[in-house]
């Protein structure tokens, strides 16, 4: 059940094939790719004395070596723990601690996000000059690249045999509110999710190209599975992030091209610069998640690109399956229809339950729960939080929703952001989409606030395009053409940018404080 043996097979299958590029040039071909990932595994257990089961990081931006890296931990039998490279050191040091890594895979430029003590870091590909300073190189440790180079000239080994149970992917979440959790992903997690992609989502054909635009440490990585499977080739952009002018590059050059976006990416390719110009021919399929879709957004999207977006809905604990709204599902669809996240994935069950556990029908907003193998283990060293989660064996995701007679679902918002004024429920998302709809609000976040009279009361900010001049009267009327009455925000705040983690998700907690403090 080795995650590894897709590469092992897609190497026999398809030695010679491009399986890794960087920018338009080819990195490794799927033979190339299998080789140095068996002789990494190698040296993970017999140069570095690793054992299968132990924890290796992964701090990097998007690079080739990413990929090699990380089937080296699997044909190990080791867990990996991919981190985002946009984390501050000290949310780094916190997952490697708590994770228990006792090694690192660390580009040169991110050597700081990793904490002592740790017993070893590897530094993937030649650093430039600028980056290896003398002195930069801890006690013991070689030249930057130099170890990696080593990994490359060394034995080989065939993937050390696991179960399905076993670990394979420590996934942090992104702490929006407290320290993240690692959701514990096994091998026969991520086969699954895979299997689930190809059943509900979407199908590739050898020589497609799976883009790597969003953090492969997160949603992107875990599309690499559906890669090896197909086996289309896996495009690293050159500059290791998000540039839509090299994504559209990107699309031009390489046929069949797919990718995974948050929709705050997929907002930024229609309005960069030349968007309606540039050729996307080749362009085959945008799977958007990780954060609400306005309606606004995806239409704009939709008459730019055509029929070519899809929609999943997952988390980390049941990582990209929970429903998925498919390409077919989008083209002549309603607005209410593009306004959800589609239906359930075939390889799990997906309830709507009140607050005694019970499912509600149709029309009814109740918290989303979920139950499958794709669903997660449990936390890392985590066992109330496991048992708060997972219940009777639904992993209940602290997110509201309605299924509507056809089985598709809406989301309303997280558990702890649905807003209860005068003991009716306010979701911030549909006051959100109103907001939206005027043409010079580029963001709004709504959020609850403590009313002596009402128990909570409606507060939005805002953030305009420059040089616009929106008064809280158009605001109101807009919201008075739109929603009830009781849901128009009461106050109204106007900001230059809308806090977020490094994951692009908006920090409700700290617009709260901000209402606090003032």
């Amino acid at each position: 059940m080795n995650l590894a043996h897709l590469l092992v097979r897609a190497s026999r299958i398809w030695p010679d094939a491009r399986a890794i590029c960087h920018g338009d040039a080819v990195h490794a071909s799927y033979r190339q790719f299998a080789e140095r990932a068996a002789r990494i595994g190698y040296s993970l257990l017999h140069d570095y004395g690793l054992e299968p089961g132990d924890r290796v990081a992964i701090i990097m931006k998007n690079r080739p070596e990413y990929l090699e890296a990380l089937y080296g931990i699997w044909y190990a039998g080791l867990v990996a723990v991919p981190v985002n490279a946009k984390l501050h050191p000290r949310e780094s040091a916190y997952i490697i601690g708590d994770s228990g890594a006792s090694l690192c895979f660390v580009s040169g430029e991110l050597e700081g996000h990793v904490p002592d003590p740790l017993p070893r870091i590897v530094t993937p590909g030649q650093v430039r000059p600028s980056q290896a300073r003398p002195g930069q190189a801890r006690p013991g440790q070689a030249r930057p690249g130099q170890e990696w180079q080593r990994m490359q000239t060394g034995h080989a080994i065939d993937p050390v045999e696991v179960e399905k149970d076993d670990l394979a992917w420590l996934f942090y979440t992104s702490g929006t509110t407290g320290q993240p959790k690692g959701a514990m992903l096994t091998h026969g997690n991520l086969r699954q999710m895979t299997l689930a992609f190809f059943v509900d989502v979407e199908h590739l054909d050898p020589g497609d190209s799976v883009l790597h635009a969003a953090p492969m440490s997160h949603g992107s990585g875990l599309y690499n599975f559906a890669a090896l499977q197909s086996g289309a080739n896996q495009v690293v952009p050159l500059s290791g992030q998000f540039d839509p002018q090299e994504i559209y590059g990107l699309i031009e050059t390489f046929a069949g091209t797919f990718f995974f976006a948050a929709p705050t990416m997929v907002k930024r390719l229609v309005e960069a610069p030349g968007a309606v110009q540039a050729d996307t021919t080749h362009l085959k399929t945008i799977i958007y998640g990780g954060g609400p879709m306005y309606l606004s957004d995806l239409k704009a999207a939709m008459d730019l690109f055509g029929n070519k977006l899809g929609q999943i809905y997952g988390q980390g604990e049941s990582p990209m399956t929970i429903t998925a709204l498919t390409k077919a599902m989008h083209r002549d669809a309603s607005d209410q229809r593009l306004s959800s996240v589609g239906v359930a994935h075939s390889v799990v069950e997906v309830k709507v339950l009140d607050e005694r556990g019970e499912a509600l029908p149709p029309g009814e907003v109740g918290e989303i729960c979920v139950r499958g193998d794709v669903v997660m283990k449990g936390y890392w060293n985590k066992p109330d939080a496991t048992a708060a989660a997972i219940r009777d064996g639904w992993l209940y995701t602290g997110d509201m929703g309605v299924f509507d007679q056809d089985g598709f679902l809406t989301l309303k918002d997280r558990v702890k952001d649905v807003i209860i004024s005068g003991g009716s429920n306010i979701y911030p998302r549909e006051v959100e989409e109103v907001l939206l709809l005027h043409e010079d609000i580029l963001e709004a976040s709504v959020i609850g606030h403590p009313h002596p009279d009402w128990g909570e009361e409606v507060i939005a900010f805002v953030v305009t395009k420059k040089g616009s001049d929106v008064c809280e009267s158009e605001l109101e009327q807009l919201c008075l053409d739109y929603i009830a009455r009781f849901k128009r925000p009461k106050r109204y705040f106007f900001l230059d940018s809308l806090p977020k983690n490094n994951y692009g998700k908006v920090l409700k907690k700290a617009l709260r404080d901000t209402l606090t403090a003032e």
